[in-house]
């Protein structure tokens, strides 16, 4: 961690900088996290198909989805469909197009 990085990190709103980051971390939806529970397993077995979480804000919907980023080899892009338009949204999948086309996931 460089010197910018770190007072970028120390700046961060307190809720940032204690998200949760590995799914051991997570409290709750233990119907789908829990120990041997299906997204888990996906999780740990790097099998996470392609997710579309929905729900009222602040219910852990980007969360989820940093810790899934973090714990695969899933590649991840933050859209907000609330502050994010139809443009960006074309471009996001086109790159998700192109990355499979190549290979990736």
């Amino acid at each position: 961690m460089d010197l910018f990085d770190r007072q970028a990190q120390e700046s961060a709103p307190l809720a940032d900088r204690m998200r949760p980051r590995a799914l051991p971390e997570v409290v709750g939806q233990a119907h789908l996290l829990g120990p041997g529970k299906l997204l888990a397993r996906l999780i740990r077995a790097d099998k996470v198909p392609s997710l579309v979480l929905w729900g009222p804000p602040g219910t852990g919907k980007t969360t989820l989805a940093r810790v899934v980023a973090h714990e695969t080899s899933a590649h991840f892009e933050p859209f907000s469909a609330v502050l994010g338009g139809v443009p960006q949204l074309r471009k996001l999948l086109q790159a998700a197009r192109d990355r499979r086309r190549r290979g990736g996931r």
